[in-house]
């Protein structure tokens, strides 16, 4: 491992602990039942909030609708840890595995446009996405050796997934075409 591998692993560790005293603090005071486990995955730091069976139902509500609390509660956490270290931090919270259950979900959301790709060979626009969902389709598209990319602002923002040597002059024509399709993919409900 080289010196600035080190240095970063040594980073996130940090972002990691800092998070979870964040979080352990947040537990205490909620009166919620809820280990805490620190790791780092894709260069970044993860802490997720994990129960043994029969843990604190609780914690479910620290989820909330799709997510939605949990994604406040993560913004909250990067704020702590920004804090104390000066830098903005990249932390990914989990709570229940909910995120890796949804990871599951949109990646397969992601095979299926790839498929439909790769049959075709024409365009496909996902259903508006938030970041986290984005970058799962993505990684998963990369892999699979397709190209795509992210169009749309704010809540229309979207993935769109294409063959890689193929060149989209208007844009707005691939969207046009594959909203137009029957077999348009649901991503987020």
């Amino acid at each position: 491992m080289t010196e600035e591998n080190v240095d970063m692993r040594a980073l996130l560790d940090e972002e990691g602990d800092i998070a979870a005293d964040y979080l352990e603090e947040l537990l205490d005071i909620t009166d919620i039942d809820g280990d805490i486990e620190i790791t780092v995955e894709a260069d970044r730091a993860a802490v997720g909030i994990v129960a043994d069976d029969g843990g604190d139902r609780r914690l479910k509500r620290l989820i909330g609708k799709q997510g939605d609390t949990l994604d406040a509660i993560q913004e909250l956490t990067r704020l702590a840890v920004q804090q104390q270290t000066g830098e903005r931090s990249r932390l990914m919270l989990d709570i229940l595995g909910y995120r890796q259950q949804h990871r599951q979900e949109i990646a397969e959301i992601a095979h299926e446009a790839i498929d439909r790709v790769e049959e075709s060979g024409e365009p496909v626009a996902l259903k508006p996405m938030n970041p986290f969902e984005r970058k799962v389709v993505h990684d998963v598209v990369a892999e699979a050796g397709l190209f795509s990319d992210s169009s749309g602002i704010g809540a229309a923002r979207h993935v769109v997934i294409s063959l890689p040597d193929e060149e989209v002059d208007d844009e707005n024509d691939v969207l046009a075409e594959s909203t137009q399709s029957e077999d348009s993919i649901d991503a987020v409900e």
